[in-house]
Parts: C-alpha cells; structure tokens; sequence
C-alpha cells in the first residue's frame, strides 16, 4: 500500500510572478472598459488589490535575495537601487 506524502499543502500556491502580473492586466483592462456591473467590478478590484499585493510582495523578495547575493562578496557595498533611474548605456567598442 502506498503512503501519502506528509507534506500536503493547505492551500494552492500563489501564481508565478509573470501570471499574476498578466492576470492583474487583465483585469485593468476589464475595469477600463466600463462594462461591468458595480458588483463585478468590486470584485474585480479586490482580485487586482491581491494581484497587485502578491507582486509586490514577490518583488520584494527578489530583491533581498539580490542583496543576499551581493554581500557574499567581500567587501560588497549595498546601495538602494532607485526605481525612477534610467539605465545608462555605453557604446561598444
């Protein structure tokens, strides 16, 4: 007979970054058109206030493994990376 895992989850696990932030378009764009009842649209709002928390939060963890990362280097200093920069580009060589 074969035994069950130990290890059954409670609940299902949060969708991948790239799919939540895909279903959170999907759901703007629903709410931008204007067709919904009041009701659905409520709805709607909260799943994309879940969507939008549930990245947040995975960015947020991207972000510390990176400065993980970082400071196994020796002597790596951390800076705070600023969301409004510009990515500077060289030209090669």
């Amino acid at each position: 007979m074969a035994s069950k895992s130990a290890s059954t989850p409670a609940a299902p696990a949060p969708p991948a970054f790239e799919a939540a932030l895909a279903q959170l378009e999907s759901l703007v764009t629903r709410l931008e058109s204007g067709d919904l009842p009041l009701d659905e649209a409520l709805r709607t709002f909260e799943q994309g206030v879940r969507l939008t928390r549930e990245c947040q939060g995975a960015l947020a963890a991207a972000q510390q493994k990176v400065q993980q990362l970082l400071q196994r280097g020796d002597g790596v200093v951390i800076e705070d990376i600023d969301a409004t920069a510009t990515l500077e580009t060289t030209p090669s060589e």
